[in-house]
């Protein structure tokens, strides 16, 4: 059988390794997937470095739509990122029949429900293992291996640039602008790291593996998130002496009465695995009906461990591209007629537990006034610690730990708390998940 052609869009770190991962594995992949795998074309900006990364295996071009749109491609990957382009090129390569592999989660978090209605539409495959977790097989785990189950929750480290900075601010004892500085001239953050300390990346791949999870469309714009840039050392250090680690975490879960989806530094058990995740590595825990909790680890990105899910996708849709599209596995796991429509609780309806820090002058009856005020929001106090004043000052820090409660309770809280006269500036609140059962 002759060998599948493939169209590469973008041959930087990620295209890279796709084409020397599938070279170096040639015969392997031929094996698994029935027929050879061969980049006939690439697209890149700069066209003779890509020349020399290719040599005469693939004809070389600027224009990415050339690739999109040739009749000799059947498989088109697309690795060059961003919203605008990338959506218009997949779109493109879609119309003119052919099957997309990406591993661009923020085109699939703010236009996925497009992109997969027209390839459902034109009977091609859209594959994006690669788009979540690097290499860890996550998409396939939810799509297919936990297909018997009704899944309860995901929770997942999956930012490794935020989690190398969370555990070096922990190990070292250093602040954050200093681990991110750090972080950037070791090129795991970029030189504008909005995306990754401010959790909006981890909240891209939050919405793709909810809508897989509970069968419901990608919904971005209501996921909740909130990043790391204003986290101290104090509080990691508190977390620590209480049995807790912080960690950026996703967390996307069913409940009653909708889909909770959010993105937030979170004290987790430092008994979990998943606590114990350290540096640049990612991890995703699923807890379903009848499996129970599973956990997914490994890198996160870098240019081989994203290309082995590039190249898995390939094999996948090689194996699958004569199949009747209705006999392939569905892009959001659940066939797409039967999308649920369960809402994205708001976060002032979450349901979690809380670390609660607050600087309050050293004064008989503080204590007294903060719990009244909690217990007055129905919120139950699950530990206190109570800090001696540094000599010559009056200020002392107060801990509190929570129980489970409505975060729309702690925010009243937390509003009568700073107006306390005896409570000075705001109080630090970080959400807790015991990752446990609930």
């Amino acid at each position: 059988m002759k060998p599948i052609n493939v169209g590469l869009l973008g041959i930087g770190t990620v295209g890279g390794g796709t084409f020397t991962v599938l070279r170096r594995n040639q015969e392997e992949i031929t094996r698994r997937a029935g027929r050879g795998i061969a980049i006939r074309m690439v697209a890149d900006k700069d066209v003779e470095r890509a020349k020399k990364l290719v040599g005469e295996a693939a004809t070389v071009t600027a224009d990415a739509f050339e690739v999109a749109r040739h009749p000799d491609i059947q498989i088109v990957i697309e690795l060059i990122g961003g919203y605008t382009v990338a959506k218009d090129l997949v779109l493109t390569a879609i119309e003119h029949g052919k099957h997309v592999v990406t591993a661009n989660k923020a085109m699939l978090a703010l236009h996925g429900n497009e992109i997969f209605a027209a390839a459902q539409n034109k009977g091609v495959m859209v594959a994006f293992e690669a788009a979540v977790g690097g290499g860890i097989p996550i998409i396939k785990a939810l799509r297919e291996g936990l297909t018997a189950n009704r899944i309860e929750w995901v929770a997942g480290i999956i930012n490794g640039t935020s989690n190398f900075i969370l555990s070096e601010m922990r190990d070292k004892g250093k602040g954050f602008d200093e681990v991110l500085k750090e972080a950037q001239k070791l090129g795991y953050a970029e030189a504008d790291p909005t995306f990754d300390i401010e959790g909006i990346d981890s909240a891209h791949k939050l919405t793709i593996l909810s809508a897989i999870a509970f069968g419901i469309p990608v919904q971005f714009e209501k996921a909740y998130t909130e990043g790391i840039s204003k986290l101290t050392q104090e509080d990691i250090r508190y977390a620590g002496e209480l049995g807790y680690r912080i960690k950026l975490l996703g967390i996307t879960k069913r409940k009653a009465n909708g889909v909770e989806l959010r993105v937030h530094p979170t004290l987790v058990p430092e008994r979990r695995l998943i606590a114990n995740v350290e540096g640049v590595m990612n991890a995703i825990l699923v807890k379903g009906d009848a499996v129970g909790a599973t956990l997914y680890y490994g890198a996160g990105a870098g240019a081989e461990p994203t290309a082995s899910a590039v190249v898995a996708d390939l094999v996948d849709v090689t194996r699958m591209e004569t199949a009747d599209p209705k006999h392939r596995v569905p892009h959001l796991a659940f066939q797409p007629d039967v999308l649920s429509n369960l809402p994205i609780l708001p976060m002032t309806e979450v349901e979690t537990s809380y670390y609660l820090r607050m600087r309050a002058f050293d004064k008989p009856g503080v204590l007294a006034d903060v719990t009244r005020i909690l217990a007055d929001s129905s919120i139950s106090i699950e530990a206190v610690i109570q800090k001696e004043p540094a000599e010559g000052q009056e200020l002392v820090d107060i801990i509190m730990l929570t129980h489970r409660t409505v975060e729309k309770n702690v925010n009243a809280a937390i509003a009568r708390i700073e107006k306390l006269s005896t409570i000075s500036g705001k109080v630090t609140r970080i959400r807790l998940e015991e990752l446990g059962k609930n």
